[in-house]
């Protein structure tokens, strides 16, 4: 038999035009009564493992995963980097060729992107992009899947992130690209999303529609927005920027006055784990706009889709 050629899921591109189909196949997993508390009777991960190597830490993602590796009727083996090999010197490269020969799939959390590629191009099994310095795609899918229920569409949308041009502002601006959203980034300009991602987004934008907008007035990127996001300015590993960070984004904070500036039916999203009084106040987080909690929990519908569109083939 022919060999199928294995995908990855390291940048949200990587969804290509699958991203409708894998949406559809996450809202199906979620609103499906007939799956048994969330556990598909059909098992068709059943006798597939699943690797698991996180650097970094992690609620959500862990998390998630695990649950739903587990509701797929698959296996999930936690690893940390400390407890294998890889955590003595051994490259990720060959770390990559053992566990292909033991495993399913990788779900990886690092530190540096380009380990990341290089465990998915050394790897014969699927790899899955759990976040690293560049991108966070699986949060993107479930972002993209929790604007879709409140709007019953993507397309058109004006999605606005405030705050740092970090991971999770790249994958939010490529996924919005691909989506026909219309995405602005408002950070401090030595903070901006990097020229590379932006161009990037921009190039897919001209064939969905979208406009990519990177700008450095928080105010007049909320208004009339249908989505206003932000994160957290420190993010993993970037502790030492804490004071310079804090300082220069003040002005970038999700607070009632901000928010009053988008749509009156805005929603307002933040992927967590959120520093409240700092990019987020109480009032926002907390309020009748805030659909935070619900993309935590898309985040186990997507992974669901992602996973099975990935290893069962």
């Amino acid at each position: 038999m022919k060999k199928i050629a294995k995908r990855d899921f390291i940048s949200i591109v990587d969804a290509g035009k699958s991203l409708p189909l894998l949406l559809n196949s996450a809202a199906r997993l979620k609103n499906d009564l007939s799956i048994d508390g969330g556990h598909l009777k059909s098992k068709p991960l059943k006798n597939r493992q699943i690797a698991m190597i996180f650097e970094k830490s992690s609620t959500r993602t862990r998390v998630s995963f695990e649950v739903a590796i587990n509701h797929l009727g698959g296996d999930s083996l936690y690893l940390n980097p400390n407890d294998i090999h890889l955590g003595r010197g051994e490259t990720i490269g060959d770390t990559g060729r053992v566990l292909s020969r033991y495993v399913d799939g990788i779900v990886y959390r690092a530190f540096d992107n380009g380990m990341v590629k290089e465990l998915a191009a050394k790897s014969d099994v699927p790899v899955i992009n759990a976040l690293d310095d560049v991108e966070h795609p699986v949060q993107a899918l479930a972002d993209l899947l929790t604007i879709r229920e409140r709007f019953g569409r993507l397309k058109g949308l004006r999605l606005t992130y405030v705050g740092d041009g970090n991971n999770v502002c790249n994958s939010l601006m490529l996924a919005s690209a691909m989506s026909g959203i219309h995405f602005a980034a408002a950070t401090p300009k030595q903070h901006e999303p990097p020229q590379r991602i932006s161009e990037y987004a921009a190039s897919i934008a001209t064939g969905t529609g979208a406009r990519i907008e990177i700008v450095n007035d928080p105010e007049a990127a909320a208004r009339r927005a249908n989505v206003i996001y932000t994160d957290v300015w420190v993010s993993m590993g970037q502790e030492a920027e804490r004071e310079e960070k804090e300082k220069a984004l003040g002005p970038y904070q999700l607070n009632s006055r901000l928010l009053k500036l988008a749509d009156r039916k805005a929603i307002v999203m933040h992927c967590l784990p959120a520093h409240r009084g700092l990019e987020i106040t109480d009032e926002v987080m907390d309020g009748n706009q805030s659909v935070v909690f619900d993309q935590a929990e898309n985040r186990l519908h997507t992974e669901k889709a992602l996973l099975l569109w990935l290893i069962r083939r």
